[in-house]
């Protein structure tokens, strides 16, 4: 008698912690290296990419070869030399050395328009792993041709106003080209990063990379033409670097 009632105090008691127990879910650690927090003593590295001379003269492009674009596009002008103010746009600008990592599963891709029979933006940054989606916002057709040395090629044909195509961008390369095999003139170039610091400079020549741990770091500018610059910059903690190039024409 005596074991029958330590047996059942013993399932009671079993069965009050196991109604006790959270059935809330743990919190697990998360394995995405991109996704980590940035450092409480994070900096900013923020500057500007200046065009030293007389910058070349931008060319008006001859588009009557196709009358959709040369009825809705309007000037289309080229862009391999950018420059307001001495300031020098669509320089690529990314911190070199620093430790290899993969876009966030789920991140948004980067867009890339052909808008007035032009690639719009002309230079775009991206993670790699991450996408760039392809749009025709055009009443005519395009192609979207990549060149490049360490990624897959990208070669489709879109249909006037159509929809999109997106690819997968998996290795860090610098200026890879874009071109439309319909429209020479066309063309673009896509650069993606092996880290999340890195930036594109507007029309002003600014550029701000944000969320780096203090220390010394190397950092390169990019453009198409006039090859690449890099420089020191010490970033402090919480606290912003000033960083500077100047290009001039060859």
């Amino acid at each position: 008698m005596k074991t029958l009632v330590t047996t059942s105090l013993l399932f009671a008691a079993s069965l009050s912690l196991a109604g006790c127990k959270s059935n809330k879910p743990q919190p697990t650690e998360s394995t995405n290296n991109a996704a980590a927090a940035v450092p409480a003593d994070a900096g900013t590295i923020s500057g500007v990419v200046n065009f030293s001379g007389k910058a070349p003269e931008r060319v008006k492009i001859d588009m009557t070869m196709d009358p959709a674009c040369g009825m809705t596009a309007g000037t289309n002008l080229s862009e391999q030399f950018v420059v307001t103010g001495g300031k020098l746009a669509n320089v690529y600008v990314y911190v070199k050395g620093v430790k290899p990592s993969s876009a966030p599963a789920g991140q948004a891709p980067v867009s890339l328009d052909q808008k007035g029979c032009k690639y719009v933006p002309h230079v775009i940054a991206l993670q790699q792993g991450g996408s760039v989606k392809f749009t025709n916002s055009d009443p005519t057709m395009h192609n979207v041709h990549t060149m490049p040395e360490m990624n897959a090629t990208v070669d489709v044909s879109e249909g006037p106003m159509s929809g999109s195509d997106t690819k997968q961008f998996a290795k860090a390369e610098t200026m890879i080209p874009v071109r439309c095999n319909n429209h020479p003139w066309m063309n673009a170039f896509i650069n993606v990063a092996d880290s999340p610091y890195f930036a594109v400079t507007g029309t002003d020549g600014s550029f701000t990379i944000k969320g780096l741990a203090p220390g010394t770091y190397t950092v390169a500018a990019v453009h198409e033409k006039l090859g690449e610059q890099d420089v020191q910059v010490t970033v402090p903690a919480k606290a912003t670097a000033k960083a500077a190039f100047t290009f001039q024409a060859k």
